[in-house]
């Protein structure tokens, strides 16, 4: 039977011999694989390897970089530090490429980290930025905490190249001056004594570039109000929705998708976010059916896709808790979970860079029967202290089907937040199949295309 491949990463089941097969009378003898059989996770479709670091070579940049930064001993720690974009850069220009930098030392403990963009009100003290565990710095980074620019996930590619039409702006008059580099370290062994100096280098254009680059951030808010997932549920299903009441602001000329970054934490199995037309879903922006926590990266699409002004985006995770005794919650720790799915597009929006949803206050009330303060904190203890049972489970998730949602997106100034009375509802597609007649499975030479995959995925295990 054919499988189709599908885009991101494909959990692949392989084996390989030491030897070549040997084609006699125009059929292979491929020996006995022994031990050697493996499971991975490797993206199949369209997916060429990064540009190397020497292509930039002579082209002027700057770091967003830590120096030697004390990892607190706790498992889980956010780090935040603002950055401005150096006064050496007078004029706009274009940033063509980017790199993550991971300390050697430290790749054990950089999970993940993420670059938001400041509101251009933003104002701080440019001689002592601020800089700390992301919680204690509070009020300081508010205006930098809706807008994500990029970021770059433990298995994701180093180098990031931009399309030759279009480049990320920076300097000159263009209107974001401040931004914010979140790292995550994930310290599982709570070890001291480690410093850190990762970070994002930009490499500039010589020349501006026809479009600027935006990014548009979907999915659920991240936190236990709009995540919660009972413990061995095998199979729990959160879906969110962009309606054509933020879309509207999309250009009528439309904008050009051309990357996907999908995010959520150890239970994530599946990130998919569909375009709904009409109230039909139409194509997949992107899906990451067999997502994994430990390969993550931006995926540049096979071809680029357009959206359009009433385009309805519906993004979908799916997750697993059946090795968990304990309710996950939304949350920033990796013991916590996300459901994000980041898109980089051109040209650049200033109306629009985030469209969530979270369960509203009064799904809450009714959940719990009125029985408990809306505050965040009793909702929190009202899910860990909740005895789950596998009926319980099944009713969570026509919680989750059919209660009242909040839409929260932005307008480029401020974040705007709608109760809606259900998740909006579309038809949907007939999942793909694969066209091919198994008769026509090939000649003689699939043997070796199978072999040299093989050898391929040998070479990465």
């Amino acid at each position: 039977m054919d499988y189709p491949i599908k885009s991101g990463t494909n959990i692949v089941i392989y084996a390989y011999s030491l030897e070549d097969p040997v084609i006699i009378d125009g059929k292979a003898t491929i020996k006995y694989h022994g031990d050697r059989r493996y499971t991975r996770a490797i993206p199949l479709q369209s997916y060429a390897n990064p540009p190397p670091e020497s292509k930039f070579s002579g082209l002027d940049y700057f770091d967003f970089q830590l120096h030697n930064y004390s990892v607190p001993p706790n498992e889980t720690t956010y780090h935040c530090t603002v950055y401005k974009i150096p006064a050496r850069f007078p004029k706009r220009r274009h940033a063509v490429a980017h790199k993550t930098i991971i300390d050697p030392a430290n790749i054990d403990i950089v999970h993940h980290m993420l670059m938001y963009e400041c509101n251009p009100s933003a104002v701080f003290d440019d001689k002592s930025l601020p800089s700390g565990i992301c919680d204690d710095l509070g009020e300081a980074l508010i205006p930098c905490s809706s807008n994500i620019a990029t970021g770059w996930a433990v298995g994701g590619d180093y180098i990031n190249e931009f399309p030759e039409v279009a480049g990320y702006p920076v300097g000159g008059d263009f209107e974001i001056k401040y931004y914010v580099i979140q790292m995550h370290y994930n310290n599982l062994h709570q070890m001291s004594n480690r410093t850190d100096s990762s970070g994002m280098r930009f490499y500039l254009g010589n020349q501006l570039r026809q479009y600027d680059i935006g990014y548009l951030t979907l999915g659920q808010d991240s936190d236990a109000t709009a995540i919660a997932i009972p413990p061995h549920d095998d199979r729990l299903v959160i879906d969110s929705y962009c309606p054509a009441l933020v879309t509207q602001n999309i250009p009528p000329t439309g904008i050009t998708v051309v990357a996907a970054f999908p995010h959520t934490h150890l239970q994530g199995r599946t990130v998919w976010t569909k375009i709904v037309r009409n109230n039909k879903a139409v194509q997949y922006l992107f899906n990451a059916d067999a997502y994994t926590f430990n390969y993550q990266f931006q995926n540049r699409l096979p071809q680029p896709i357009t959206l359009y002004p009433g385009d309805e985006l519906a993004t979908r995770c799916i997750y697993s808790t059946t090795n968990k005794s304990d309710v996950t919650l939304g949350g920033e720790a990796t013991r916590n979970e996300m459901c994000l799915h980041m898109f980089t597009y051109y040209p650049r929006m200033n109306n629009l860079h985030v469209c969530s949803m979270t369960n509203s206050r009064e799904a809450w009330a009714q959940v719990t029967n009125n029985s408990i303060p809306l505050d965040y904190n009793s909702i929190v203890k009202w899910l860990t202290d909740r005895q789950w049972t596998t009926q319980s489970i099944v009713d969570w998730q026509t919680f989750y089907n059919s209660t009242s949602k909040t839409l929260i997106y932005d307008n480029g100034d401020k974040i705007i937040m709608v109760d809606l009375p259900k998740l909006p509802t579309y038809e949907d597609f007939e999942p793909y199949q694969c066209k091919k007649n198994a008769t026509d499975a090939g000649t003689s030479s699939r043997p070796f295309e199978l072999h040299r995959l093989l050898k391929m995925m040998k070479m990465i295990s």
